[in-house]
């Protein structure tokens, strides 16, 4: 009986687990140029050209994305490199941001990006830094690293504190949203390019 029990119950409880999971907002990058904000509602028209209507977060924070110098990447600085592998394997980054102090640990470890084909990021802690002109760079996150190649025409950025009276018309950003199951966003922190800055991550 408890055999024929679990054997009718398990589909359901199967059908419960994957309808759960469909409803689970997932990550949605948008970068583009602003339209407009209307109260929390913000208007993004994408590098693809489709507008996207985000409903920002009461507590949604906003960070100004400013030019840094590749030599600000010392020794323990806590980054994030978008990078692209080549052919032996090496990573070369196509862009640098330097996280501030009190950003320290966001997003650590190494994952897939959407910068282009075949793009990674990686968030970590620097350890050692080598070469003058194009660098050599370990980035450490958990127990494990990665060394990524960082070129002199790689775009390097950090990031200082902004507020929501940057996000006018015209201002380049890249929004984190979430994308519930209907399609609607929802975001709790924007980076809007300085002084007409592209994001480049």
């Amino acid at each position: 009986m408890l055999r024929m029990i679990s054997t009718a119950v398990l589909p359901a409880l199967l059908v419960i687990a994957v309808t759960a999971l469909a409803q689970e907002p997932v990550p949605a990058r948008i970068r583009g140029t602003v339209v407009g904000l209307d109260k929390q509602v913000l208007t993004v028209v994408s590098k693809s050209g489709d507008t996207q209507i985000v409903t920002l977060k009461p507590d949604a924070s906003v960070s100004e994305v400013v030019p840094a110098k590749l030599s600000e990447i010392t020794p323990n600085s806590f980054v994030g490199v978008t990078a692209m592998p080549g052919a032996d394997g090496a990573m070369t980054a196509l862009e640098v941001h330097i996280f501030p102090e009190a950003a320290r640990g966001t997003g650590e470890g190494h994952r897939p990006w959407d910068l282009g084909a075949g793009s990674t990021m990686t968030n970590g802690t620097v350890g050692t830094v080598s070469g003058a002109h194009d660098r050599s760079i370990t980035v450490k996150y958990g127990s494990d690293e990665k060394t990524i190649v960082v070129p002199e025409t790689a775009t390097i950025v950090t990031f200082q504190p902004g507020n929501m009276g940057e996000l006018v018309k015209g201002a380049h950003v890249i929004v984190f949203a979430q994308k519930a199951a209907d399609g609607t966003l929802t975001a709790g922190r924007v980076s809007v390019g300085k002084d007409g800055l592209t994001p480049p991550m």
